[in-house]
């Protein structure tokens, strides 16, 4: 995958109906804390290394160093009353890393930020993969960017579809 940002822009008819539209507060968006803090827990402390966090449709799906191969989906209830030190073995975080431990809580309010800075034009899913250091980001116009985890930090004001 190259270095540069990516920018894909979606489905012409979705773009089209883009403000017709506006983004409804669901149970994710009304516990964004809880949701985006259980991920840095996993990410940091229980092996996950590539997590996605499906806003829009309130799920998460997580890979694992020890099992790379299978991801696990995790919906919205079962997320948010999950459990990590039950759900997955205790795991340092791993020196291979591209993206810094520090990075991870600074990224994902980076995603806090995308989901409600605007009603109509917001993030709905959002992913960071600590191996190659790539933000994926998805928005409601169906818009997507590939990005540097650096690179997303230095721009997150100026993202947009």
């Amino acid at each position: 995958m190259p270095s540069d940002w990516i920018q894909i822009r979606g489905d012409p008819s979705i773009r089209k109906f883009l403000f017709l539209q506006e983004r409804e507060l669901n149970e994710f968006d009304r516990r964004l804390d809880k949701v985006l803090g259980s991920v840095e827990n996993l990410i940091c402390n229980y092996g996950v290394f590539h997590a996605k966090v499906h806003f829009s449709s309130g799920q998460v799906t997580l890979w694992l160093v020890d099992d790379p191969f299978r991801y696990r989906v995790h919906v919205q209830n079962e997320f948010l009353n999950l459990n990590a030190y039950h759900a997955y073995p205790l795991k340092e975080y791993s020196r291979d890393a591209v993206i810094r431990q520090d990075c991870i809580s600074q990224i994902l309010d980076g995603f806090r930020q995308l989901r409600l800075k605007d009603p109509q034009i917001y993030l709905r899913s959002g992913s960071l993969n600590v191996f190659n250091g790539f933000v994926g980001l998805n928005f409601s116009c169906d818009g997507s960017h590939y990005v540097n985890y650096d690179e997303f930090l230095l721009n997150i004001e100026k993202i947009t579809c």
